[in-house]
Formats: structure tokens, C-alpha cells, sequence
């Protein structure tokens, strides 16, 4: 579980997502983080499918011992990045939010929209594995739907946040769209988005256009 200024993201797994050992010292903070770093490598590189454990530590220079010490296996590791994932997007919408104020949902979308986009291109394994993994889902996984939380899945878990960031940044100019309008949103937007990415390593700034367009007029309604 991720926390950062107040905001937590949900990670209430289970055996097969849950870290085995959360981090104390630095030293170790460092080590999961490469071995996370390693992951999102080797993501772009060969895919969910193909990705080991043995491959991702010794990508990341640890001993195999070492990654065990934190994950129970591949499906935990995913989990851990998805939701690494999830927190760096927060924090970077939160930032924005904060520098540039939105008065009304349409510029929220717009933020939110650009800041995901800003990762795809330029964040390792980003494609492959966002929030959860937008390829087809290997045999070897299980529950893949809910890598953020246990109880929601993965959309709703991100609708949930977004919702909290629409009232702690809209709520003096009016109430802000419900989680389930978030929630269908975002549905919309993960097959606009994935449209626009099939054939475009920087994303059909067209189909970026129109997705913003879509969320904006189904939200303000």
C-alpha cells in the first residue's frame, strides 16, 4: 500500500499480490524499487507473457533470494508495480491540479488526460501495464482485475481516487462528477486511449482530442 500527502492508494490484496515483506530500511526501499524498475524493463521488452522472476533479478542485479523477500511470485510483482504506477500518476496529477487550479471538470480532464498520456510515452512498461495490464492476460495470472485492491476492481479503485481529487479541487466551483460517472469514464477512456497507442508509440494526438472531448461533455452533463 502507497501513501503519499495524505493520499492512500488501496492495495488490499492477497496472497498472490500482496508484498511478502514491506520495506523499513532504505537499503531495502532501494532494492524493491530496482527490482521494480527491472520489471517495467523487461515489460517493454518481451511482454506479461514472457516475463520471469529470474529474468527481473537478475536485470536488476539481486539475487533471486532477494525479489522472494518481497513478492510471492510474478503476479505479486505486477501488482506492486500497477500500483507503484497508480501513485506516480497521483502525485503528477496532484502537482498539475495544484499549479494550474482547474475551475470546472473540463479542465481537470484535460490534466488528467495529459499527465496519463505523458506517462505512456515516456514511462518503462507504462504500455504494457498502467494500472493493470492492457494486453490479454497470461495463462499463468489470476485475478488480474483487481491488482490495486481486493475488494474493487482496478478502474474503480483509480475512479475512487479521482473522485477524491475532483472534491478536494472542484468542490468550491460545484460538485464535482459521482465515482460511477468517474468509473464509466474511465472505461471510455482506456478504449480511446488504447486505440490511440495501437499503431502510435506517442499516442494519435486526434484520438487524444476526441477522448478529452468525449469525458468532457459526459462528465459536465
Amino acid at each position: 500500500m502507497g501513501t503519499d500527502g495524505g493520499r492512500r492508494v488501496a492495495a488490499g490484496g492477497n496472497a498472490d499480490t500482496e508484498l511478502r515483506r514491506r520495506p523499513v530500511q532504505q537499503r531495502s526501499q532501494l532494492r524493491l524499487e530496482r527490482v521494480l524498475d527491472a520489471c517495467a524493463e523487461l515489460l517493454d521488452e518481451v511482454g506479461a507473457a514472457a516475463l520471469t522472476t529470474k529474468e527481473t533479478a537478475a536485470r536488476a542485479q539481486v539475487p533471486i533470494g532477494t525479489l522472494y523477500q518481497f513478492f510471492t511470485g510474478k503476479q505479486s510483482l505486477l501488482a506492486a508495480l500497477a500500483r507503484r504506477n497508480l501513485n506516480r500518476y497521483l502525485d503528477r496529477l496532484t502537482r498539475r491540479l495544484e499549479a494550474e487550479a482547474p475551475r470546472d471538470i473540463g479542465g481537470f480532464v484535460d490534466l488528467a488526460v495529459e499527465e496519463f498520456v505523458a506517462m505512456k510515452r515516456a514511462v518503462p512498461g507504462f504500455g504494457a501495464l498502467d494500472f493493470g495490464l492492457t494486453g490479454p492476460t497470461p495463462p499463468a495470472l489470476t485475478d488480474v482485475e483487481h491488482f490495486l485492491d481486493l475488494s474493487l476492481d482496478n478502474n474503480s479503485t483509480v475512479a475512487e481516487h479521482l473522485h477524491r481529487l475532483t472534491s478536494d479541487h472542484l468542490s468550491a466551483h460545484g460538485r464535482g462528477p459521482s465515482p460511477l460517472a468517474l468509473r464509466v469514464a474511465l472505461e471510455c477512456a482506456d478504449a480511446i486511449l488504447k486505440l490511440a497507442f495501437q499503431h502510435d508509440r506517442d499516442g494519435d494526438p486526434a484520438l487524444i482530442a476526441e477522448c478529452k472531448l468525449l469525458l468532457r461533455r459526459y462528465l459536465a452533463a
